[in-house]
């Protein structure tokens, strides 16, 4: 058994850690109320800007939908990985590294790239794939305008063809203790289906200008505001995934810290015992 001075010090040790996890898990539940509320106004946006786009797309001639609809053979794909910039977030990055090694397979014998948004990400791609930029920044200044910029250079990328497919991979928030890996297609865009209901729709709308280029102006609004609500999905799923990470561990060190003390306690009850029995027995032999 250890010595007294070996389990005090184990316990302090432990009890500092304690202190730690519980800070960082205060700390991650304000940063997340913060977060949550961000993404939770963005995505009715989001999705009304989606419908109607697809609304007005499923009205018009498949050759409409502008360089960005451009359907080609897939021979170069470019995966978006979106992680974080900090760790002790439990499998939060595992999971989304874990996603892209399946999508790698999934790609076997075509040319596939992968673009970090995440120091965590980026380190450990870094390994195995080829990782042709990082975007970690953008969590410094996490701003419409900076990822605005990010998702124009995808564009760009597409519509010079240095790249057939885009896919995003990044933590979708459900709850503060559930995070859903996605992975959504980018680029090109998803061909709309013909829908009846939609053309009626449109059709009681007097446009101005023309649809097509409304359409045209709306596709890199839409575009741009998909890749923002990925990066503060997974920005709102990171603090979501450390709280519950941190919550684990301050419970896991105090049941840990008990244990110890009652180490201790037995320990320290046996030191004494021994000391009695020493002295009892000192106390024998005198007197014989």
């Amino acid at each position: 058994m250890a010595n007294l001075k070996e389990i005090r010090n184990r316990i302090a040790s432990v009890s500092s850690t304690m202190q730690i996890t519980s800070a960082m898990k205060m700390v991650s539940a304000a940063k997340l109320k913060k977060a949550q509320d961000a993404i939770t106004a963005m995505r009715p946006y989001s999705e009304k800007l989606t419908e109607l786009l697809q609304n007005l797309s499923a009205t018009l001639d498949s050759d409409n939908g502008g360089v960005y609809a451009e359907q080609r053979p897939v021979n170069k794909v470019l995966i978006v990985a979106i992680t974080s910039n900090r760790g002790l977030c439990g499998a939060f990055n595992a999971n989304v590294i874990k996603q892209i090694k399946n999508l790698q397979v999934a790609y076997a014998g075509k040319e596939v790239d992968v673009l970090a948004i995440g120091k965590k990400g980026n380190d450990v791609l870094k390994k195995t794939c080829n990782v042709v930029g990082n975007k970690s920044e953008l969590f410094d200044t996490l701003t419409f305008e900076n990822v605005a910029e990010a998702a124009q250079s995808l564009m760009d990328k597409f519509a010079a063809g240095e790249y057939d497919k885009i896919e995003l991979v990044y933590n979708h928030f459900k709850n503060a203790a559930t995070q859903v890996v996605l992975t959504e297609q980018f680029l090109p865009l998803e061909p709309a289906a013909k829908d009846e209901k939609a053309a009626n729709n449109a059709t009681d709308y007097i446009f101005e200008p023309s649809k097509e280029e409304i359409v045209l102006s709306l596709v890199p609004l839409s575009l741009k505001t998909q890749l923002y609500k990925a990066v503060r999905d997974s920005f709102a799923s990171e603090h979501g995934a450390r709280m519950t990470a941190m919550h684990k561990a301050t419970d896991n060190a105090t049941a840990l810290r008990n244990q110890l003390k009652l180490t201790y306690n037995k320990a320290r009850q046996a030191a004494i015992t021994n000391e009695i029995l020493e002295i009892v027995g000192g106390a024998e032999a005198l007197n014989s």
